[in-house]
């Protein structure tokens, strides 16, 4: 059976309630298996179906063509085996219940949300205004709680595993041992992990290893999409962790007592993806920076850490997809000079098919205009080097002098610039109305270690303005480029660094566009901004540095923000505590407010076109 998912309606940026349908390999037969259902998954034996819907687990047997609700004490604000808000968007799943290998039972999430705190968004589309409210914890509030149950899905028993009531339990595994469930807490600083195993038969735990850092400890990494840390192979007692305790992220072999067997990988380089755990034949297929921080390269490589093999040599950024039993792989990789390339192969008998070369792009770019991204590195003024690109203006001519752009995100551990194909709709647009366009990987950059990203830790902002600004001086300092037409844009967080930047070196950029920014970390949620900022009772002064509010008195500059008042990830209230500072303080700025949309502001292709084109005109009425 196949189980297709149809009528798909977005809740939050990874979930969303839809129809499921179940496909009959055999016969071809398509029924409709349930309606409203969040999410759903076949059981690993695929005689059942387990599906949430309204806050509470269900499983239907195939053979039985038979229901079982298996939760009944779902209630607003408090869900079976779903997620609110904050644990899905900042510990990256959507789904709060994991079938056991044997299909006899689940393991889930228990999410109580009545007393964290709610936020309100206003919906103008009717006659009425209504009101979308969610239980979004900001900084130092309450945090929603969770227990982890265990049910039996042929007799409805369950049991409540034993875990800490404080902090955070991101993650559960279930481990070889059918009788152990592995749990992760960490503490609200998120600096203090511990992985239990617990017995499903009483709820009993132990405690398997713990690891505390200075900064933050991740249990997933969003931006090299890689949803765990932690690996399980079957039929063996032991699992892997990547961990950056010596200052690289590395994969560590434990066994199940918690010892360390030993350290898999090591250099000065970093493991950014485990794609398979391939226990028959020990070895781990993997992704990392070892060539390059700007490419990424597969590698496998025994448990024991002996004969690392490198898979691919093609020059650039591989994004490759592993069958779980790691004999065939897709690699689409790409580097600044060759369009993505899509191919087929083979652990052990190299390359099998090209699925797509993109021919047809490389020769439309040949004989149209085009703008290549070119790489480039320099030392900042404390000797530190950065990695960036550029991007030139079409028809480019040294002799003249264009204006700008510095286009940036700068959160913790995301990366902007990779050796891979420039393919943006937007830099092309701007490189054709005569833009220097420009990314940075600014400290904070995941790929370079960890004294490279976490030198941000509880000063955010700080250094990635510095090098920012940086980049624009070493830019400016070339006689093509005008240091006084130069403009810094960005979304998000990208959003936030533009106005720290324009407020904390108000004599660098002329323009600043800022799209839906955290203004103050107060005001974000408690999860991410605690992580990277500590709490907030032990670092106020730094809450304090890190608001762009603080430091808005020395705008010099032209600034336009943008938001919607529908965006449930950074709320509107961010913008306009920003606009009543500086409206207070006499300053002009410019502002759009988009009442749909969401974080992304825009909410259709009209929109979307309005919202770049305004940044296009702005930019040539303030730097043309």
């Amino acid at each position: 059976y196949l189980v297709f998912q149809s009528n798909f309606r977005p809740v939050y940026r990874r979930s969303g309630i839809s129809d499921y349908y179940l496909y009959s390999v055999e016969n071809g037969s398509l029924s409709l298996l349930v309606e409203d259902a969040r999410t759903a998954e076949l059981s690993p034996d695929g005689r059942k179906i387990g599906y949430e819907r309204d806050g509470d687990l269900f499983v239907y047997d195939l053979e039985a063509q038979k229901e079982t609700q298996l939760t009944n004490s779902a209630k607003k604000y408090f869900y079976n085996g779903r997620f609110g808000w904050v644990y899905e968007e900042e510990f990256g799943l959507a789904q709060a219940w994991v079938w056991s290998p044997d299909s006899k039972k689940i393991a889930y999430w228990q999410t109580d949300e009545r007393h964290v705190n709610i936020f309100q968004m206003t919906d103008y589309s009717g006659q009425h205004p209504e009101y979308k409210k969610i239980p979004y914890p900001k900084v130092g509030d309450k945090n929603p709680k969770v227990k982890i149950g265990v049910i039996n899905v042929e007799s409805g028993k369950q049991q409540w595993m034993d875990t800490p009531s404080d902090g955070y339990i991101p993650r559960i595994y279930w481990t070889a041992d059918e009788n152990k469930l592995a749990t992760v807490h960490l503490n609200r600083a998120q600096n203090h992990l511990k992985l239990f195993f617990n017995d499903i038969n009483n709820g009993d735990r132990r405690l398997v290893m713990e690891e505390q850092s200075d900064a933050w400890i991740d249990v997933f990494d969003f931006f090299a999409g890689i949803n765990h840390l932690f690996f399980f192979p079957k039929d063996s007692e032991e699992f892997f962790w990547i961990s950056d305790r010596n200052g690289w992220s590395h994969i560590y072999r434990y066994g199940y007592d918690g010892t360390v067997k030993n350290q898999v990988t090591s250099g000065k380089w970093e493991v950014t993806y485990v794609h398979t755990v391939d226990y028959r034949n020990n070895r781990i297929y993997f992704t990392s920076t070892e060539e390059s921080p700007l490419q990424r390269h597969l590698y496998s490589v025994n448990f024991s850490g002996r004969n690392k093999t490198k898979h691919t040599q093609a020059e650039g950024t591989h994004d490759i997809s592993m069958g779980s039993n790691s004999k065939y792989y897709i690699d689409r990789y790409s580097n600044t000079s060759t369009p993505t390339q899509v191919e087929l192969w083979s652990t052990m008998n190299g390359r099998l098919e090209v699925l797509e070369d993109n021919a047809s792009v490389d020769k439309f770019t040949k004989k149209h205009v085009y703008a290549p991204r070119e790489l480039f590195s320099f030392t900042t003024s404390d000797g530190q080097k950065l990695d960036g690109y550029m991007i030139k203006p079409v028809d480019f001519d040294p002799d003249k002098e264009y204006p700008l752009v510095l286009n940036i995100y700068g959160g913790p551990s995301a990366q902007g610039v990779y050796n891979s194909w420039e393919s943006g709709g937007w830099n092309q647009y701007l490189a054709q109305e005569g833009y220097v366009i420009v990314n940075v990987n600014n400290r904070g950059s995941g790929g370079y270690g960890s004294a490279f990203e976490k030198i941000v830790y509880k000063q955010l902002g700080k250094w990635e303005a510095n090098d920012f600004v940086e980049t624009a001086q070493y830019m400016g300092d070339k006689s093509w480029v005008d240091s006084s037409r130069m403009a810094i844009r960005g979304h998000s967080y990208g959003g936030y660094m533009t106005t720290y930047t324009m407020f904390n070196y108000p004599d660098v950029f002329e323009v600043g566009i800022s799209t839906a920014p955290v203004t103050d970390w107060r005001f974000y949620d408690s999860i991410y901004t605690e992580r990277y900022m500590g709490l907030l009772e032990n670092n106020k002064d730094g809450y304090d540095q890190s608001s762009s509010i603080t430091h808005a008195q020395n705008l010099k500059g032209n600034l336009l923000l943008s938001h919607s008042t529908m965006d449930e990830n950074v709320h509107v209230q961010n913008t306009m505590q920003l606009l009543t500072e500086l409206t207070g303080n006499g300053q002009e700025v410019d502002l759009q407010i988009f009442p749909p949309g969401a974080h992304g502001v825009a909410f259709n292709t009209a929109s979307y076109y309005l919202l770049y084109t305004s940044y296009v005109e702005y930019l040539n009425r303030h730097l043309k």
